[in-house]
């Protein structure tokens, strides 16, 4: 009897006293633990005779393993298992939240170096300055470490003690600090205030009451913190006429608190749906309560906006309360929950169980052969950007977030200039934004500011320019990885090579290939279109029947008209 049958004979005998009801419920589980059974053979297997003895952290990496792969499997790139070891940073990704010295970080010359400070932390208060290179993290170099090795440094668990080596332009400085809880924070505006780095200005165009609100992630409390920004701006009792809510770049988040921010500017209407195999669907309406006055409203998004980020943008296009301004969403329409794994091993699986839908019941999810998917910008509002210029914006825009000390940020008088914004902060998609705001505000009318009434096609367009070179680049290193192979096998003495089926010059385009079942049967007559059927060829469940010919085969015409008048009529499903 192997261990997993003494184990279920010993829980049903110990479980025998049961009602009637728990007895049937507990031999259909039963059922259920023969999946298992392999797998408790293996490891039995392996701890009695694998050729080394095993340590426990190998039994809990076999463990790791063992779930990982299950997990995985699935084919669902949302679905993850979070070993023990991982929940850390997986959970400070997901809630925003971890414990340490708050202050964003890079390695520049080889040396761990502070980017910023972040407000109300440790090393804001101990007084740590943009450019400080960190020499030492507790006596131990940053030389040559990672950013990650650093960051494993700095974090730990309240009120322990870190100290750093400090470098502020060759002056060495020891900072003792006190790790604490950090709270990220998701919302940000579009310039720090001069009298208080760690406060954002909101008001981007004073004069017109536009307000501008960039929301990084859907951490818990994100709603809060989008309440307390507009109420700081007097959105409650008029004092904005437009705003510009950015949600590029955003992943997602908790869907609750997109949720909550839709419902802020949404008297009514359906905000989403959501809908799983195990969940009722449950559909979250908009209600009056609460409700801020109307203003105009543009939403930015981009490729990189998903999951809550397209739930919000959805929602407030599919009511007719704002227009969206940049590129199509990445396109994520599911929705995860976080397991607590039992048993001891600490770990925690992340798993799509519920699909969610706009108000007009279409779901957002891309798929390979997807040709829409996400959310589009409105009409007249596509604002294609290309990756350089995505990172030439994104440089200038990190420069605002950066806690500067006695030093002063941009005039804010330059800010309501679309103009400005795109030549000095290289942002078209917000310049556009501004000037959309601008015009409607000044006119009544909403005026096209970026490529009219073409969006769907260019934003397809653009996809298959992107998806084109990332084939080109793909093939290009395939191209190196076989040079490579062919000098290794040069250098090697190993002048295997696959098969090769038929000489290289030989041209086979335009060409044709009869497949034939198992009974002489000719299934498919297919014509070849490239020179690419040989090296699929090498690959696929097929061998060479003999030798080819010296001189290949002509088949002439009259060949060709009596195959074609000898073939059976068949399709492919009715072929044996």
């Amino acid at each position: 009897m192997n261990s997993s049958t003494l184990f279920r004979a010993s829980l049903i005998s110990i479980l025998g006293v049961a009602v009637v009801g728990s007895t049937i419920a507990l031999v259909r589980r039963g059922d259920e633990y023969k999946f298992f059974d392999p797998l408790v053979e293996v490891k039995s297997l392996i701890a009695k005779k694998y050729v080394d003895p095993l340590p426990d952290e190998k039994i809990a990496s076999l463990q790791s393993a063992a779930v990982s792969g299950m997990v995985e499997a699935l084919g669902d790139p949302y679905t993850v298992y979070v070993p023990a070891k991982e929940t850390r940073e997986f959970n400070k990704d997901l809630l925003g939240e971890y414990v340490g010295i708050g202050a964003s970080v890079m390695v520049r010359d080889g040396v761990l170096t502070i980017e910023s400070p972040l407000e109300d932390s440790p090393a804001y208060r101990a007084g740590l300055m943009p450019e400080d290179r960190v020499v030492e993290i507790d006596g131990k170099s940053t030389q040559g470490k990672s950013v990650d090795e650093c960051i494993s440094l700095l974090v730990g668990e309240p009120r322990t003690s870190v100290k750093l080596l400090i470098d502020r332009k060759g002056e060495k400085i020891t900072v003792d600090l006190v790790r604490d809880k950090i709270k990220t924070r998701s919302v940000k505006g579009f310039h720090r205030d001069d009298a208080d780095a760690t406060t954002w200005q909101y008001m981007i165009d004073q004069g017109r009451g536009i307000a501008y609100i960039r929301l990084s992630q859907f951490t818990p409390q994100c709603a809060a913190e989008i309440a307390a920004a507009l109420k700081s701006v007097n959105a409650e009792n008029g004092g904005v006429k437009g705003l510009i809510f950015d949600l590029r770049f955003n992943p997602g988040g908790l869907l609750d608190e997109a949720c909550e921010i839709a419902d802020m500017f949404l008297k009514e209407g359906v905000i989403v749906s959501t809908r799983g195999r195990a969940h009722k669907e449950v559909i979250t309406r908009a209600t009056d309560a609460g409700t801020l006055p109307e203003f105009h409203m543009v939403v930015l998004v981009n490729g990189q906006s998903a999951s809550a980020s397209e739930v919000l943008s959805g929602a407030l296009v599919e009511n007719s309360r704002a227009k969206v301004i940049g590129t199509r969403t990445f396109g994520k329409g599911s929705v995860q929950s976080v397991h607590q794994i039992d048993g001891g091993s600490g770990g925690e699986l992340k798993m799509t169980e519920q699909g969610y839908y706009l108000p007009s019941g279409r779901s957002i999810t891309r798929k390979d052969d997807s040709s829409e998917w996400g959310v589009d910008p409105s009409d007249g509002f596509f604002v294609p950007m290309t990756d350089q210029e995505s990172i030439e914006m994104i440089r200038a825009r990190r420069e605002e977030e950066i806690i500067k000390v006695g030093k002063v940020h941009a005039s804010l008088s330059n800010w309501s200039d679309p103009e400005w914004i795109v030549s000095q902060l290289k942002d078209p998609q917000l310049g556009a934004a501004v000037k959309a705001l601008q015009k409607k505000i000044d006119t009544g009318e909403w005026v096209a500011t970026g490529q009219p009434n073409q969006a769907g096609k260019a934003i397809a367009a653009a996809e298959l320019g992107k998806t084109r070179d990332f084939a080109r680049r793909l093939s290009r290193s395939m191209i190196n990885v076989q040079k490579r192979i062919d000098a290794l096998e040069k250098a090697s003495g190993d002048e295997t090579k696959p098969a090769d089926l038929w000489p290289d010059a030989i041209n086979v385009a335009g060409g044709r290939v009869k497949v034939y079942d198992k009974d002489g049967n000719l299934l498919r007559e297919l014509e070849i279109t490239g020179p690419s059927l040989e090296e699929w060829l090498v690959d696929a469940d097929v061998k060479a029947l003999g030798d080819a010919p010296a001189t290949p085969e002509k088949l002439d015409e009259t060949k060709k008209s009596e195959e074609k008048t000898n073939e059976p009529a068949k399709t492919p499903e009715s072929s044996k």
